[in-house]
Order: C-alpha cells, then sequence, then structure tokens
C-alpha cells in the first residue's frame, strides 16, 4: 500500500483515507474541543499527506501514526495562525455589542462541555506533554508509534505522557468546577453560616 500511494495512486490514497480519516477526525476533536475546526484539521491532514506521499516509503510501519503526526503539525500550525488572528484583532476597534444568545445554547449537552473543559485543560499542559497524551490516551497509539509520530524516544513518550495524567486529573476537575459566588474579601459566600445567628436572634425576640 505504502509503495502504491508513494506513486501516486489515488486509489490506493482513498483507501488510506477511508481507513483512517475517522481516527485522525476524533483526534482533532479531542485535543481541539472544536468539531468544526477538527474538519478543517482532517482536510489539511490528508492534503499535506498526499503532498507528503514520497515519504511514505518501508520506513513507515505506521500510516496511522504517521498521519496522527501531520495531524499534530497541522494543529501546531493552526494554533499559531489563531494567536496571530486574535493579536491582529485586538489592534482593531472594539465591534458593536451584539444581541444575547444565552437562551439559545442553555440545551447544549453536557459532553460538549466536558470536551470543552477537557480541551481547555489539554492546553494547559506544555505542548509536548500536550500532543504524547493526545495520541496515547485519545488516539490510541502504542508508545513506539506514538515515539514514531513526534519523533522523539520511547522513554521521552512514556515520562511526558506520565506528567500529563498528573496534571490533567486536577486541570479537568478545576475547570469543570463550577463558580462560587465569593465576599468582597473573596471568601466563598454560604447562607448556611448566617443560619445559627438569625436563629439566636429569633429565639430572643
Amino acid at each position: 500500500m505504502n509503495e502504491r500511494v508513494r506513486s501516486g495512486d489515488r486509489a490506493a490514497f482513498a483507501e488510506v483515507f477511508d481507513q483512517h480519516a475517522r481516527v485522525v477526525y476524533a483526534h482533532a476533536v479531542r485535543t481541539t474541543g472544536d468539531w468544526a475546526l477538527a474538519e478543517d484539521v482532517m482536510s489539511l491532514t490528508f492534503l499535506d499527506a498526499w503532498r507528503l506521499r514520497h515519504k511514505l516509503t518501508g520506513e513507515v510501519r505506521n500510516v496511522r501514526a504517521w498521519l496522527l503526526g501531520i495531524a499534530t503539525n497541522v494543529m501546531r500550525n493552526t494554533a499559531r495562525a489563531a494567536r496571530r488572528h486574535r493579536a491582529a484583532m485586538s489592534r482593531l476597534p472594539p465591534p458593536e455589542p451584539l444581541p444575547d444568545f444565552a437562551d439559545e445554547v442553555v440545551g447544549r449537552i453536557a459532553d460538549e462541555r466536558e470536551l470543552r473543559a477537557a480541551a481547555r485543560a489539554l492546553r494547559r499542559l506544555k505542548r509536548g506533554e500536550r500532543e504524547v497524551f493526545a495520541l496515547v490516551v485519545w488516539s490510541g497509539l502504542g508508545y513506539a508509534a506514538a515515539a514514531e509520530a513526534l519523533g522523539v524516544p520511547v522513554g521521552t513518550v512514556r515520562s511526558r505522557l506520565s506528567r500529563a495524567r498528573e496534571k490533567l486529573r486536577r486541570l479537568v476537575a478545576e475547570e469543570l468546577a463550577p463558580d462560587q459566588p465569593t465576599t468582597a474579601e473573596g471568601q466563598p459566600t454560604d447562607s448556611r453560616a448566617d443560619a445559627p445567628r438569625a436563629t439566636h436572634r429569633r429565639s430572643r425576640g
């Protein structure tokens, strides 16, 4: 199959797409937390894969790892482009106020909230930890395949994954924690704290 793709066989490349497109898309969704962006990442990944097909030699033993490595680079470039865009937008005058569409998003499903929380937590990791976690845990690559995709030693994959797991347990919990009202001093408010005093005042009356 590698030889056919490398030679420019479009039918063979279509087979590769059919076999791996869902994996690439799922990897992008979990990493970005954005379904629409994930579709763009998937498209760009396979465009780059076709452009780089000359690199699909017999030494590439795991096509899925090769594709996920390309997808990882696409997301790196996408993130850099997004940062440049935000910087450019910050220099523009503020936009006109928009209507409040809060009611329209009240019905969002819980798994979308959790997905976005996980994606936010993932972005708080170091890039190397983030990429290893996404490839091994979410996309199911083995340590050797992930190392091949990222071009790092297997030992590096193991150590980064261990750190990523430990950090993510805490970060996801922080992202999902509901906001709690606070006093002016920054302390959480709790109406129950005033109950004994209120009861005491009533008993004296």
